[in-house]
């Protein structure tokens, strides 16, 4: 039952919600839309402010950058890929509804469960490694402060961890909403305190004398850390806005998602370049238990109110991806309840994480070749999708977004075979990076060798040639999505809205 309440103060404050939201994929009541473009702050940066942000200095590092190159990435392909969120956000606002629904508008009604797949893949991937994250540091802390970190440990802090993201995704928006304002103070307060504790472990004469790298590292960098950051987000960023006043300006939406989103990580990757290029030993420890690393440099009293800090800023990006995973899963026609579907999707988020923290060799390899993988299609329905966005000038026919027979048709050919072109090339312009723990993943980078970007090394099982490992797929993808989009879907945009 949802009680609506008219008074001072902020959207948020305007909704009580009692009990779990039973909302699902349905288009929000216009009395619900009380949301303001300020609201949008806390999920966005609730979700973002996780010190597990500093750990990606490292992995920018490691395409062997400067400081400065670094830092230009950093900063551009944060900013960039939260300011494509900010876009796609447009769409809750015009339509009310997740983002999967409102990509029928291009798709069709049948042919958005294309994407869709994709879309539910790639956010189950993360709230999954979140949540891996989230133990596996708890288990380092634990033994940091001379306490027991062995399988039990691991096994009380899944559970914990798999129950609070799922007990806040079961209960839906307005708890969510709620929690992640909370959730941003404590975080945000946290991640200061480690930032104030640690400074002194940076060698800027070590940072400063890094050489510089080739154009093709920078991009191949740039592009991990779009994928990695907003485009991770991507699949979901309208189901955030749906509830979003109608009148409210397009413009506003955007600023909003990208200074929410983009704000912590800046400032956490940038320090995390820093601490990566004081300590090689550092560095290289961030690769298997990015957060319980960054923990080692941190005094012993310091290391519970961290923990607390790192898990619940986990929790908070996972209960984004679960929450909207759970939407995704009845967009593909799913018929349960939605809390339903978020609860299917915490089962598997907590068998992937038994997997991977008890019986996985290695994880984080894995993931990052899986999450390169799945960034191309999603790239290219990016592409697609802020493209109809910016043809369209009307708010979007609600009804027809169900009806396969309505204006939107039920499956329009040309995004379909515009998204999966554009993955066939993508994937064969991007690279497996963990050609070793992640084999299965090795049939990437087709295009490569014909096209003279590079060559295989069977015996070594690694790439030569200077663009080999720039992923020029994750960018040629969103680019050809997004101008084939521009060019022939204006006139069909056109008749969908009456204006041709």
């Amino acid at each position: 039952m949802t009680i609506h309440s008219e008074g001072p103060g902020s959207g948020l404050d305007q909704v009580r919600r009692a009990g779990i939201e039973t909302t699902g994929i349905e288009i929000i009541d216009e009395s619900e839309r009380v949301a303001r473009p300020s609201d949008l702050f806390w999920p966005w940066f609730a979700a973002n402010v996780s010190v597990f942000g500093i750990s990606y200095g490292s992995y920018v590092l490691g395409f062997g950058l400067s400081l400065w190159q670094a830092t230009i990435v950093a900063v551009l392909g944060i900013v960039v890929s939260f300011a494509a969120c900010g876009l796609v956000a447009i769409a809750g606002k015009r339509g009310s509804a997740p983002t999967m629904i409102l990509s029928r508008a291009p798709f069709g009604v049948v042919g958005q469960k294309v994407p869709g797949v994709f879309s539910w893949l790639i956010s189950i991937g993360w709230e999954t490694f979140l949540a891996i994250m989230a133990t596996l540091a708890t288990a380092t802390v634990f033994r940091e402060l001379g306490w027991s970190s062995g399988d039990a440990v691991k096994v009380i802090a899944m559970i914990v961890v798999a129950a609070l993201i799922v007990a806040a995704s079961v209960a839906g928006y307005h708890i969510i909403m709620a929690m992640q304002s909370v959730l941003t103070w404590l975080t945000g307060i946290a991640t200061i305190g480690y930032i104030v504790l640690t400074v002194d472990e940076i060698d800027m004469d070590a940072v400063t004398s890094m050489p510089n790298g080739s154009g093709q590292a920078v991009v191949g960098a740039f592009v991990m850390v779009m994928t990695g950051f907003g485009f991770g987000w991507i699949n979901i960023a309208a189901d955030w806005s749906r509830y979003q006043r109608r009148e409210t300006s397009g413009a506003q939406i955007v600023l909003w998602n990208t200074f929410a989103g983009a704000l912590a990580p800046v400032v956490l990757v940038l320090y995390g370049i820093l601490l990566a290029g004081s300590s090689e030993e550092l560095s290289a420890g961030i690769v298997n238990d990015p957060i319980g690393t960054l923990a080692t440099v941190l005094p012993t009293w310091y290391l519970v109110p961290f923990l607390v800090a790192s898990v619940l800023a986990l929790v908070s990006g996972a209960v984004l991806g679960i929450y909207s995973s759970g939407l995704t899963l009845l967009s593909l026609g799913v018929r349960i309840p939605r809390p339903a579907a978020a609860f299917v999707d915490g089962v598997i988020l907590t068998l992937g994480t038994i997997y991977v923290v008890f019986f996985a060799e290695s994880f984080l390899a894995p993931f990052q070749s899986f999450l390169i993988t799945l960034g191309v299609p999603i790239a290219a329905w990016a592409g697609i999708m802020i493209a109809d966005i910016a043809l369209r000038k009307r708010d979007y026919d609600e009804e027809a977004l169900f009806d396969s027979s309505g204006r939107y048709g039920a499956v329009n050919w040309v995004p379909v075979i515009t998204m999966a072109v554009a993955s066939v090339v993508g994937w064969g312009l991007v690279v497996n990076s963990f050609a070793q723990d992640a084999s299965w993943n090795n049939w990437q980078g087709y295009l490569i060798e014909p096209l003279g970007l590079g060559e295989w090394v069977a015996d070594g099982g690694y790439w030569t040639g200077n663009w080999a490992y720039a992923n020029l797929g994750v960018l040629l993808a969103f680019a050809i999505g997004f101008l084939v989009t521009l060019v022939f879907q204006r006139s069909r945009v056109a008749r969908q809205e009456g204006r041709a």
